[in-house]
């Protein structure tokens, strides 16, 4: 009944009008998913709240990629209880977030994300500028609107995250035919794709990774808009942009997602030099080769350090920028850090890239010119560098790009594992006409501060 008269005095904003709902059970004997397939701490929070007296189900990206044979990540799971409600059951537990309200469960070391069944936006015909929910361009400001498990379906953003799969009964409920379109391999969009892109355009970036990641196909509906509205990126918070940019550079299909952004104009205003970049022969080359090793060391559950691959797609920026104020007449190393600078300092200001992975860049940036200093002591001070590591294979990708002679990244190779007597041996000696210019500047010096007899 209230329900009701809220329908009749509201006008209701609904984010997927289009999209029909029509409940589906989906029972284990097809999908084939056991509870003890369940991470631990997520089948404890789901079965507390049923014990509650509540609902709950595994969603999202855990309830996908169990269906696909994946191991998620991390868990979320969705419940009618509210946030405050949530919070009451778990003493380990706190309330998280402004524009939609979670709560952050915590078992030990991990985390599962608790969320209440989102409803349908409810806007007043009077409603104040300073209280709606969406800016001018569509994007959703305000989101603590709860609703039923229905409703909560039709507003997640794709069919395939849009399942929800219980624990005690085994069994996967599906409103909008996502079971299908996993298993057709199709990424298909909740209702009309302008719409929600509006809404939130960093949804142009997950459909992109996730096609990529899932090895699915856009539905053509939904890939139709991404090219017109991808100048509503700009309008995402940067540190909300970088957080997605940097989930689709470490989803182990980086490269193809790079090819795909650019072939729908997706890359204006993540990597705004991107485009420069891709359009210079060596640029090119030393970003795929990047983004390749990247892909393989995460498909080979290995470390891989966001600074350096931010480090290695920016460095072509740097290096064009750095060779122009040598142009100019300014002195190598000052221009470096000069060049260093003026990049990041573009780069904050569209991705707020955050400061710890900017110095980690700054680092490798830095060490790049002495490379190729392979005289004196000079080399043992380089190979004590805590950083060198990360500095030494960006300069074999530089080598192997053809930016540099590969014989330099052949000398240090052998010379890390060489013993101490090699490594003397392997010195480049100064020529004679720099050791005499050196003996003379000494000589000059001495001079200049020896105390003469009265």
């Amino acid at each position: 009944m209230i329900r009701k008269f809220l329908h009749k005095v509201f006008s209701r904003k609904t984010h997927a009008c289009e999209a029909v709902a029509k409940l589906r059970i989906i029972p284990f004997k097809q999908h084939k998913i056991r509870r003890d397939q369940i991470n631990g701490c997520a089948l404890k929070v789901t079965t507390a709240l049923h014990q509650a007296g509540y609902s709950a189900y595994v969603v999202g990206g855990a309830a996908r990629d169990l269906l696909l044979g994946l191991i998620p990540k991390d868990y979320d799971v969705a419940t009618n209880a509210t946030p405050e409600q949530v919070r009451a059951i778990f003493r380990r537990s706190r309330i998280i977030g402004r524009r939609f309200k979670l709560v952050h469960v915590m078992c030990g070391a991990e985390t599962v994300e608790v969320s209440t069944f989102r409803g349908p936006l409810i806007t007043h015909s009077d409603e104040k500028p300073a209280d709606k929910h969406t800016d001018q361009h569509g994007r959703l400001l305000r989101d603590n609107v709860f609703g039923s498990q229905e409703e909560d379906a039709i507003r997640r953003d794709f069919t395939i995250n849009a399942l929800f799969y219980d624990p005690a009964s085994e069994e996967i409920r599906d409103y909008l035919n996502g079971y299908k379109d996993l298993k057709a391999r199709k990424l298909r969009i909740i209702g009309q794709p302008d719409q929600r892109y509006r809404e939130d355009p960093v949804r142009m970036l997950r459909a992109v990774r996730l096609a990529a990641k899932l090895e699915m196909q856009i539905d053509l509906e939904t890939a139709k808009p991404i090219g017109d509205l991808a100048p509503l990126l700009q309008n995402v918070p940067p540190s909300r942009l970088f957080d997605e940019m940097l989930k689709l550079l470490l989803s182990g299909q980086a490269l193809s997602c790079v090819v795909d952004l650019r072939s729908r104009g997706l890359h204006h205003g993540l990597l705004p030099m991107l485009d420069v970049i891709l359009e210079q022969p060596m640029g090119e080359r030393f970003v795929t080769l990047a983004l390749k090793s990247t892909d393989e060391r995460i498909r080979q559950n290995k470390h891989v350090s966001p600074g350096f691959l931010f480090a290695a797609l920016l460095w072509h920026e740097v290096l064009s920028t750095w060779n122009t104020h040598k142009t100019n007449g300014e002195k190598p190393l000052p221009a470096l850090y000069k060049a260093m600078d003026e990049t990041l300092s573009i780069q904050h200001k569209q991705l707020a890239i955050p400061r710890r992975f900017g110095t980690i860049i700054q680092e490798i940036w830095a060490m790049q010119p002495r490379f190729e200093a392979r005289a004196g002591r000079k080399p043992f001070r380089l190979l004590s560098h805590p950083r060198f590591r990360a500095a030494y294979d960006f300069m074999l990708l530089r080598c192997e790009s053809g930016e540099l002679d590969p014989e330099l990244g052949q000398w240090w190779k052998t010379f890390q594992a060489a013993d101490q007597d090699k490594r003397e041996q392997m010195l480049i000696k100064p020529s004679a006409s720099k050791k005499h210019r050196r003996n003379r500047n000494r000589k000059i010096t001495s001079d200049k501060f020896s105390v003469k007899p009265l």
